[in-house]
């Protein structure tokens, strides 16, 4: 069963930075992991996703929103997918989703959230102006 812990949300300044992690149990296989996120009264959208590879350097994919400001990554050492987000601003507040595609597929969409099978808690990002 694969787990994901995720962690670093919290409150901030508009302009302000946060870096969320998630981390899975070590020897999970991943095709891709993202993040999403939800704020009140709207749908859950795709925000960053990477297409995890052995040896780092998976292409990755950004909203529009975010494209610019939020960074996604991977350490394959501590098995931890970081989105690191600058310059945050009030529409940003949400609560933030790790997710995971565990099995192998193709014709990915990698922000589509149908495409992943494992999420994690969430974790709470709040901007204030």
């Amino acid at each position: 069963q694969v787990e994901l812990v995720e962690s670093g949300g919290g409150s901030v300044q508009a302009g302000g930075s946060l870096r969320l992690s998630c981390t899975t149990s070590e020897d999970t296989y991943t095709m891709y992991m993202g993040w999403f996120r939800q704020a009140p009264g709207k749908g859950r959208e795709g925000v960053a996703a990477i297409r995890t590879v052995r040896g780092g350097g998976g292409s990755t994919y950004y909203a529009d929103s975010v494209q610019g400001r939020f960074t996604i990554s991977q350490d394959n050492a501590k098995n931890t997918v970081y989105l690191q987000m600058n310059s945050l601003k009030p529409e940003d507040t949400a609560m933030y989703y790790c997710a995971a595609l565990s099995l192998v597929v193709e014709g990915v969409s990698p922000l589509s959230q149908v495409e992943y099978n494992v999420w994690g808690q969430g974790t709470q990002v709040t901007v204030s102006s």
